[in-house]
C-alpha cells in the first residue's frame, strides 16, 4: 500500500490526505481501510472522528488517542471545523451560487441537510452521443449527512461524474470509455481547524484523476 500523506500532526490529531478508493473503516470483505492501513503505517492505533466515502479523496482528521477522539468528534459535529469540497458534475446548475436545503432520509428518519455551493467553471466535452457540460463546483457543508453532497447534487440534476450510486449512469459509462475516467470526481480540498486558539487552514491541490475534467 502507498504511504498516506500527513499534512499536520500534534499531540491530539493528524490531518491527512486520503486517496480515492480507500475505505475509511474496515469490515467484512474490506481488504484495505484507512483505520487499519494508517495505524500500520504509524505503528499505533488511530481513532476515526469523521468519515469520507470510500471513493472521495482528500483531507481528513484522525485522533491519536481515545480522549482526543471524543473531543474532536464533538468539535466536528458542532460545525467548528469547516470542510470544503470540489466536485466535477455532469450538467449545470441554474444558479451559479446558492444553498441546497433539502432533507435527506437517514436510517428511516428525515434529517435536515444544507450544502452551500459556488460554480467555479463549466466546460463542454464531446462524447459520441453529443456534447456534455461538466461543472466544477466548490461546496461547503453546513451539515454532514451520509452522501449529502452526492445526493444533493443528484437531486439538482447535476450528479457527480463517476458516482456509481447517485450519478448519470449512461454518461458515466461514456466518460469511462471515451475519456478514461476511472474515479469519482469528488475531493475534500480544504479544512479550517481550531488549533491553539487559532483557525488553521489546510488546503491541497485536486488529485491527479481530476486533471482531464477541469
Amino acid at each position: 500500500m502507498e504511504q498516506i500523506q500527513i499534512l499536520f500532526e500534534n499531540d491530539e490529531i493528524i490531518v491527512l490526505n486520503k486517496p480515492s478508493g480507500l475505505a475509511v473503516q474496515g469490515g467484512e470483505n474490506i481488504s484495505h481501510s484507512l483505520d487499519k492501513d494508517f495505524s500500520d503505517q504509524l505503528g499505533y492505533k488511530i481513532y476515526l472522528v469523521h468519515r469520507l466515502d470510500k471513493d472521495t479523496a482528500g483531507l481528513m482528521i484522525v485522533a491519536k488517542n481515545s480522549k482526543a477522539a471524543g473531543k474532536w468528534t464533538n468539535l466536528i459535529s458542532s460545525k467548528i471545523v469547516q470542510k470544503e469540497y470540489i466536485a466535477v458534475c455532469v450538467g449545470s446548475l441554474k444558479q451559479k451560487k446558492g444553498i441546497i436545503n433539502e432533507n435527506l432520509l437517514q436510517h428511516g428518519e428525515s434529517k435536515n441537510a444544507v450544502t452551500h455551493y459556488v460554480v467555479e467553471n463549466e466546460k463542454n466535452v464531446e462524447l459520441s452521443t453529443g456534447p456534455v457540460v461538466l461543472s466544477r463546483i466548490r461546496l461547503i457543508l453546513e451539515t454532514g449527512r451520509m452522501h449529502q453532497i452526492r445526493i444533493h447534487l443528484s437531486k439538482q440534476n447535476c450528479p457527480i461524474a463517476a458516482d456509481e450510486h447517485h450519478g448519470n449512469f449512461k454518461i458515466n459509462k461514456l466518460l469511462k470509455k471515451e475519456m478514461k475516467l476511472k474515479k469519482m470526481l469528488l475531493a475534500s480540498v480544504k479544512l479550517s481547524v481550531p488549533i491553539d486558539g487559532k483557525n488553521k487552514i489546510f488546503e491541497i491541490p485536486l488529485p491527479q484523476h481530476f486533471e482531464s475534467f477541469i
